[in-house]
This record gives C-alpha cells, structure tokens and sequence, in this order.
C-alpha cells in the first residue's frame, strides 16, 4: 500500500508542477514566436513545449538544487529548438551559396561601381543565370529566417544563447539595434524593398509590380540592401569586415561613407538597445 500511495503522491506532485507551470510554456512560446517569421505554426510549438514541460515534471530531482522553473525553462527552450529545427530546410549548401553570391555581389559592386546585372554575376560565379535565380530564392528564403542574425543560419540563430555573459548580451542587443539603424539609413528603394519583402514577406511580383520594375530587378535590389545592411553593421562593430574598406578612393566608396556615417548618427547605445529586452529578445509594440 505504502508504494501504491508513494507512486500516487509522486504522480500528483508532477500533475502539480506540470499545471503551476503551464503559463511558462505560453511564455517562451510567444518568446520565440518573436523571432520567427509569421509562417510558423503557434500549435506546434506549444505542443512541444507542453510535452517537454510534462517531460521534465516527471525527470526532475528536487535535491539537486535547482528550482523546477529554471530546470524545465531549459527543456522547454531545447524541445522548442528542435521544432524550429525540423523546419529549417536551409542547407549547408543553401548557407554556403549565400556567402559565395554576397561576396561576389560586394566585389562586382565595388569593381564596376554600381550593381552588377544577373548575367555578370552568374558568369563570376560560373553558373547559368536560371541557377543563380534559383540559388538566389532559395538564399533569400532562409535569410528571412534569421534576418536579425545578419546573414542565413540555423534555426539556433533565432534563439540568444542564454549563457551569454554580459558583454556578449550587451553586444548581440547593440547588433541588433544597429540593424535597425541600418535599414532605417538605406536610400528609399532599397528600404522598401528590404521591408516589403523581408518584414512584411510580401510576394516579389507585387513589390516588382509597385516600383514599375520586373521581379529581376527586385532581386537585384534586394541583394545590393543585404550587402549594404551587413557592411553598415560592420562598420560600426568591425570596421575590418567591410568590403571594399582597403579601396576608399571613388564615387561609390563616398556613398557608401555616408551611408555608414548615417548609421552611426540614427541613434546611440540607449537607443540600439531599446529595440531588445534585458534578454536580447525584440521589443514589440502591443497589437
């Protein structure tokens, strides 16, 4: 009878501590959703985070110290990870192709002096322009992914590693806010296209269809905004990574010197990190 009711007590102690901590599992879930594009199902989320909370109600040891929130804070954060996983159809491939075309896209820019069309680009990078059209999607796809990350990632970029120390917290929340500085300091068409398309994910035709061009224009747009958005990141963080920085001579070399002087005077430290909380995570306004 005594490990009959043991084993009754235990299981109502996880029922317990399952239910008291629901809340929780709504918490990260909205956490995340705040860094994931509007495509990503709330549902399925929250499933994995209950199951992960029941999970680690029935694993936890009171003993060892750590208060049940912490100890299922990590589970639910790491179950939720994996469902973003699962999604994160972008490849290494996909990841690499998207370093090798903003390279080549920043060395033709600062070689020619303006954006290089879809036939030059294909042709330094010794594909068909049918292939860097598709490459191209498939890299713009993924970037909406991880826009706040400054480049195409895994699904990890969406979630700040909770064992940051202050100075790379402090760091990732200036990134971030220099992010908005920069995109806020682009010329008006290439902000347009960078917030039509990444942040309210509107279709390429229909942004094509408002500025009068063709969607290849748009593309072309957009590369020449990632571009300009990372070098205006870097050149405030890490003035080294710049393209093009050991070449300061020339028409293109003075705009793109405004461009970064421009960021840097849309804001100071107050102002980069009030688009993040304490924990990195965005600021949203209500509604």
């Amino acid at each position: 009878m005594g490990t009959v009711s043991s084993g009754a007590n235990a299981d109502r102690h996880t029922e317990d501590l399952v239910r008291e901590h629901l809340p929780l599992v709504g918490h990260l879930v909205r956490e995340m959703l705040g860094r994931v594009p509007a495509h990503v199902n709330r549902d399925d989320l929250t499933s994995a985070g209950l199951a992960a909370l029941a999970a680690a109600a029935r694993s936890y040891d009171p003993s060892r110290g750590t208060p049940f929130g912490s100890f299922a804070t990590v589970r639910i954060r790491g179950a939720l990870l994996d469902e973003l996983r699962g999604l994160d159809w972008a490849s290494r491939s996909v990841r690499h192709r998207a370093r090798k075309i903003e390279t080549a896209t920043a060395e033709l820019t600062a070689q020619l002096g303006r954006t290089p069309t879809d036939t030059e680009l294909a042709e330094t990078l010794g594909v068909a322009v049918a292939e860097l059209h598709s490459a191209a999607d498939d890299v713009q796809r993924a970037v909406v992914l991880s826009l706040q990350g400054f480049a195409a990632g895994t699904a990890e970029d969406l979630v700040p590693d909770r064992t940051q120390g202050p100075e790379e917290l402090l760091l990732h929340r200036e990134k971030i806010g220099y992010l908005h500085q920069a995109i806020s300091a682009l010329p008006e068409r290439l902000r347009t296209v960078v917030e039509s398309y990444f942040l309210d994910e509107r279709p390429m035709a229909v942004i094509a269809s408002e500025l009068g061009v063709t969607e290849s224009r748009v593309s072309q747009l957009r590369a020449e905004a990632l571009t300009l958005l990372r070098d205006g990141i870097n050149s405030q963080l890490d003035p080294d990574q710049v393209a093009g920085a050991d070449r300061p001579e020339g028409c293109v070399a003075r705009r793109r010197a405004a461009y970064y002087a421009d960021v840097a005077a849309r804001g100071d430290l107050r102002t980069r990190l009030s688009h993040t909380t304490p924990l990195g995570t965005p600021t949203r306004v209500a509604g």
